[in-house]
């Protein structure tokens, strides 16, 4: 079964509109594992407007599932990441005024800069995985960067999905099976939701992993935070 981590960003936001500690973010991720989710996933900007980069710190101690940290690997990223020694790293080509993901790396044009820094995060025992478009050109890049997993890219599927799931879905198949074929672990992210999750793993069943925050943490609202995430995870089986 594909495994579920929780992304708490938005969860911040909502603690950082009012200052103090309210909601809790490490009381939250808590209570995602166990309610059965198997990782969380933060994602830590340089203007600290959601996770920032002491709650990386305070959850690596908290977390007994997998921790997942995103971001672009710039100087204080790349320093945060190998301190906290997290189960997995997930690069993210962000800019820093960023609203939020938008594209995948060219593996190809970074590869050297790419190749380097999992260098450096591997040596510490950290997975290594790397957001990309589902191009296989782009797979075959992370590959040759020594990756240990890709992250597809999934917004477009989301969006093109309610008008033909077909086409949506087949580039991403086309992609996953070049990663699987390369020896690569497969995670996928970003819009995916309880509408499009079950087909995506459906039809791309080796997928490790997927990374989903935006759209739960909104569906908490109206379901409550235990529902949603067996919801999510009825999804997956």
């Amino acid at each position: 079964m594909t495994k579920l981590s929780v992304n708490i960003n938005k969860i911040a936001v909502i603690r950082n509109s009012r200052g103090g500690n309210m909601p809790n973010v490490l009381l939250a991720a808590e209570n995602i594992e166990r309610f059965g989710a198997q990782g969380i996933t933060v994602h830590p900007r340089p203007d600290g407007r959601h996770i920032r980069y002491d709650d990386v710190r305070a959850l690596k101690g908290l977390v007994t599932t997998e921790l997942n940290i995103e971001g672009n690997p710039i100087d204080s990223f790349t320093d945060l990441v190998l301190e906290v020694v997290p189960h997995q790293v997930t690069l993210v080509p962000d800019a820093a005024n960023a609203i939020t993901s938008n594209a995948g790396w060219d593996t190809i044009a970074n590869r050297e800069f790419l190749t380097q820094k999992i260098a450096q995060f591997k040596a510490k025992g950290i997975r290594v995985s790397i957001f990309v478009d589902p191009v296989v050109e782009m797979v075959r890049g992370a590959a040759e960067c020594g990756a240990d997993r890709i992250e597809l890219y999934t917004e477009a599927y989301a969006r093109d999905y309610s008008a033909n799931r077909e086409e949506a879905i087949a580039p991403y198949v086309t992609a996953a099976a070049e990663a699987h074929a390369l020896g690569l672990g497969i995670n996928a992210g970003h819009d995916l939701n309880l509408e499009n999750l079950h087909y995506f793993v459906e039809r791309i069943p080796y997928v490790d992993e997927v990374s989903i925050g935006h759209a739960l943490i909104s569906d908490a609202l109206y379901y409550g935070l235990e529902n949603t995430v067996q919801l999510y995870l009825r999804e997956l089986k």
